[in-house]
């Protein structure tokens, strides 16, 4: 996607340190030794590149090229091993059963809701039994929502500003807890804060195989 390749040249979008969700996550995980990690959707590679701090077998997946350099450059640089391939996070190349952990943050709502349900199906088969997934959404109370081009319910295209021309869909609790019925357990927590005036509230999702 070549709006992607444009947006990751950002600074803002390019940043190197993790996100604090990542930072638990990998807190929660690192009493298991050995786990092999995805990082779906990895953009720039801030996150792969903590997980892989961590002493975790990584892999990352993009569909931005620029992303994909960047992370294989930011990899190179701090001496570290990371798997990158370049793919849609709709059809993942992996076999069945292959990871421990997932992680897809600020990338999964950036499709149609019928494009979302495949998002997850492919996290599901690619998850090993007792698997562990982190994941965010928008939620409809963030101050965006409803902002661009309506393309079918709770999403929309960006009109203007960096992420021009991207989908955004918007999730309450009943769709996600819905989304992931198929996992075990499910952990939602609304997370808000107030930036300039403008409320952003996203869903910090966990979910076990």
């Amino acid at each position: 996607m070549t709006e992607w390749n444009k947006i990751l040249h950002q600074k803002q979008y390019s940043r190197e340190e993790p996100d604090e969700n990542v930072v638990n996550f990998a807190k929660r995980l690192r009493k298991k030794k050995g786990l092999r990690i995805l990082d779906l959707g990895c953009g720039a590679g801030r996150n792969q590149i903590y997980i892989a701090k961590q002493g975790f077998e990584t892999y990352g997946t993009d569909i931005s090229e620029t992303g994909l350099t960047l992370t294989k450059s930011r990899l190179k640089q701090q001496r570290l091993t990371g798997h990158l391939i370049k793919c849609d996070m709709k059809m993942q190349p992996y076999t069945d059963s292959c990871f421990d952990a997932i992680t897809c943050l600020h990338t999964i709502y950036h499709q149609e809701l019928k494009e979302i349900k495949k998002t997850i199906s492919e996290i599901h088969r690619t998850l090993r039994k007792n698997g562990q997934l982190l994941v965010n959404f928008l939620s409809k109370r963030t101050y965006s929502y409803g902002k661009g081009l309506k393309i079918e319910e709770n999403t929309f295209i960006e009109q203007e500003g960096a992420e021009k021309g991207i989908v955004h869909h918007f999730a309450d609790r009943e769709e996600i807890v819905h989304l992931f019925e198929d996992f075990e357990t499910v952990n939602l927590e609304l997370n808000e804060t107030e930036v300039e005036g403008k409320l952003r509230s996203r869903w910090i999702v966990t979910a076990t195989k």
